[in-house]
């Protein structure tokens, strides 16, 4: 779904307890773990360790950009959508990782820059995964564009298995369709497959249909080793498989969100810089808050108490309405709460606008990004907004 984009600037807090909808619960994207529940879905990166040969893998593109993404994503410098184009967030990307190595920060995959990531090089752009067989038994629902529309519904879930895909592995139904014409993975026949395109052209290829059991190729996102144990809420858990983002993260001192640059960075105790990825933030109606705040608590796929009158693009007639969980919620998986009161760092529906769309005020992120975030930061974690 892609749906308008909120935020809950000015809106009172909702549950900041972990939260989470029913297995049964009508619409509800709820399935039976591939895995244990101590582990990541049977999609789960098998990266070479340094130096090791890189696996058999059929797809005979070299695909460079999208190998950085992916190399960088693993590092914590995360492009949002991999989708082996250049652009504004693989640049914030290259930029952080060039920060943290002590190079030219020039945005670029210069030569000081490929040699640094050079040790990587084994790890290729894409991999081949088996799409569960349990995944046949989710049910996936379409989701309403209107707020008391979607207050009728119990989980605001995908509305289809390639757009639960596409968030597994950080791409697009169109980045998955370019990687599998028609409908089957690129080098499979052994004809070649053109390597995607930038975004304006990628998002105009019609989305594949697949199906539980069948393999595809798909970008080969990695840093998704889940330790379940250290996780107590098991619909967290849930939630953090099938995004693919692992438990294994550095730990926040600080972050800082830029609002000219359309960053966030993440910083240790050492104030060494550890992860960095593209967010949306405010608008010239709801501005981003400048100045220095604090993480008061974390709510794992939370409900939102929306208020039309709140939004000044949205008629005050459509009323308020307690709009249900799930990744296609107005605040996506995660919702991040700061010492400013009603406002917040959270997720998306839409992870293609991220960089580009404004916001109602707060910092917006891929749903995957914010979920790695929200395993970086706890109560108290220092947070600055600046220009």
């Amino acid at each position: 779904m892609r749906s308008k984009l909120f935020c809950a600037a000015a809106l009172p807090l909702f549950l900041l307890a972990a939260c989470g909808g029913s297995a049964d619960d009508e619409g509800q994207q709820a399935e039976a773990p591939a895995t244990p529940s101590d582990g990541a879905d049977t999609m789960a990166s098998r990266d070479p360790a340094p130096g090791e040969a890189a696996p058999a893998n059929t797809d005979t593109e070299q695909r460079p950009v999208m190998q950085a993404q992916v190399v960088l994503e693993r590092l914590g410098f995360g492009s949002g959508v991999i989708d082996g184009a250049m652009g504004a967030s693989l640049t914030n990307a290259v930029k952080g990782f060039q920060e943290s190595r002590g190079l030219a920060v020039t945005g670029e995959l210069d030569d000081a820059t490929r040699s640094a990531l050079a040790r990587w090089n084994n790890i290729p752009a894409t991999r081949m995964v088996t799409i569960p067989e349990s995944w046949g038994d989710i049910r996936f629902v379409p989701v309403p564009d209107g707020a008391p529309q979607q207050a009728e519904m119990t989980h605001l879930g995908y509305e289809s298995l390639v757009e639960k895909l596409a968030e597994r592995f950080h791409t697009t139904p169109a980045v998955l369709a370019q990687l599998n014409p028609a409908a089957r993975p690129a080098q499979a026949s052994g004809t070649p497959s053109p390597s995607p395109t930038p975004s304006a052209s990628v998002t105009a290829v019609s989305a594949p249909v697949f199906s539980p059991g069948q393999q595809l190729r798909v970008p080969n996102v990695g840093a998704d080793r889940i330790v379940g144990s250290e996780i107590e809420n098991k619909d967290w858990l849930d939630t953090l498989r099938s995004l693919g983002v692992g438990t294994d993260q550095p730990t926040a001192a600080k972050v800082v969100v830029d609002k000219s640059e359309g960053w966030l960075k993440v910083f240790d105790e050492g104030d060494k810089l550890v992860a960095m990825f593209t967010v949306t933030t405010g608008s010239e109606h709801d501005p981003l808050p400048i100045g220095d705040w604090e993480i008061k608590g974390v709510a794992y796929n939370p409900p939102f108490a929306y208020d039309a009158e709140l939004f000044w693009d949205v008629p005050d007639e459509v009323g308020s309405h307690q709009l249900p969980p799930g990744p296609n919620g107005p605040v996506g998986v995660v919702w991040i709460d700061l010492s400013k009161d009603h406002y917040g760092i959270h997720g998306t529906p839409s992870p293609e606008t991220i960089g580009s769309a404004q916001s109602h005020g707060c910092v917006r992120l891929t749903n995957w990004d914010a979920a790695r975030l929200a395993v970086m930061v706890s109560p108290g974690t220092a947070v600055v907004f600046q220009e």
